[in-house]
C-alpha cells in the first residue's frame, strides 16, 4: 500500500495518478465534426497532464488509451486509433526519452496491429533506463482480465511447486499484475462526467482518491489537473485507521 509522500509544493502530492481519458466523441460532436476530430485533439491534453506531472515532481502517470471492449467500436474508428496511436509515439517519443521519462504499456498488446506495436516497442527499449518519470498506456487492457490473468500464473506457479499455496499474500499477487514494480494508484482522475471506473486498474486503485470533472478529455489542460491535485489534498486518506490515528502519525 502506497502512502502519499510529502512535498515542497503546496499540496499534499500523489504519487501515482491514473486517468480515464473520456469525451472525445462527444467533445467533437459539439464541434460539428466526427469522432476522429475528437481523438486528434485529445493529444493536447495528454501533454498537458504529461507536462503538469513534471511540472509538480509526479513520477507515475497512467492513461487509459484504449480498453479490452474498445473493439466493440466502428473498424474505422478502430483503425483510426491505432494509426494515431503509432503516428503519436513516432512524434512524441524522443521529446519523452529527452526528459527522462520511461515508458510503459500494460493490456494484451498482442492483438494490436504491428504498425503500432513496432513503434510501441521502439518507445519501450528507447526509454526503459530513464528515472525521472513513468508513463504507463494501458492498450488493449481490462483490469478483470489482468486479474485472471495474474491468477493463472500464480496457479501455474503453485502447479509446478515453485509457490505454495500458503505463501499467496497481497506482495504475490501484485507481482504477477501487468503493473509489477508500479506504485498502486493514489489518485484517479475521470473526465466527461462519467461516474464509472471501466474496469481500469481494479486492484490498483483499491485505496485511491476518485476525481470525477464534467470536463471533456479534449479540453482538459494544466488547470484542471491542478483543480484535482487541490482537492486531493485536502482528503484525509486513513487506510482503515481514523482520523484522530492519521493525525498523531
Amino acid at each position: 500500500m502506497n502512502q502519499p509522500r510529502d512535498t515542497a509544493h503546496p499540496y499534499n502530492l500523489p504519487q501515482h495518478v491514473a486517468i480515464i481519458m473520456d469525451g472525445n466523441g462527444r467533445w467533437a460532436k459539439k464541434q460539428g465534426f466526427d469522432r476522429s476530430f475528437g481523438h486528434q485533439n485529445a493529444i493536447k491534453s495528454v501533454r498537458a497532464a504529461i507536462e503538469t506531472c513534471g511540472d509538480m515532481g509526479i513520477p507515475y502517470l497512467s492513461l487509459f488509451a484504449f480498453s479490452s471492449e474498445n473493439w466493440k467500436r466502428p473498424k474505422l474508428e478502430v483503425s483510426f486509433l491505432m494509426k494515431l496511436l503509432a503516428k503519436t509515439i513516432e512524434a512524441e517519443i524522443q521529446e519523452l526519452h529527452d526528459k527522462g521519462i520511461r515508458l510503459l504499456v500494460i493490456g494484451e498488446t498482442d492483438a494490436l496491429p504491428e504498425y503500432a506495436t513496432k513503434p510501441l516497442q521502439h518507445a519501450i527499449d528507447l526509454t526503459k533506463d530513464n528515472t525521472k518519470a513513468t508513463l504507463v498506456i494501458a492498450l488493449n487492457y481490462g483490469s478483470q482480465n489482468e486479474i485472471l490473468h495474474a491468477s493463472r500464473e500464480i496457479a501455474k506457479k503453485v502447479k509446478s511447486g515453485e509457490l505454495n499455496p500458503e505463501e499467496i499474500d497481497q506482495q504475490i499477487f501484485e507481482e504477477n499484475l501487468y503493473t509489477q514494480n508500479i506504485p498502486n494508484v493514489d489518485l484517479l482522475i475521470r473526465t466527461s462526467g462519467e461516474y464509472r471506473i471501466s474496469n481500469f486498474l481494479l486492484w490498483q486503485i483499491a485505496y485511491a482518491e476518485l476525481y470525477f470533472t464534467d470536463v471533456l478529455w479534449p479540453d482538459f489542460r494544466k488547470e484542471h489537473f491542478m483543480e484535482a491535485l487541490e482537492d486531493y489534498s485536502k482528503r484525509e486518506r486513513r487506510y482503515g485507521k481514523t482520523g484522530e490515528q492519521i493525525k498523531t502519525e
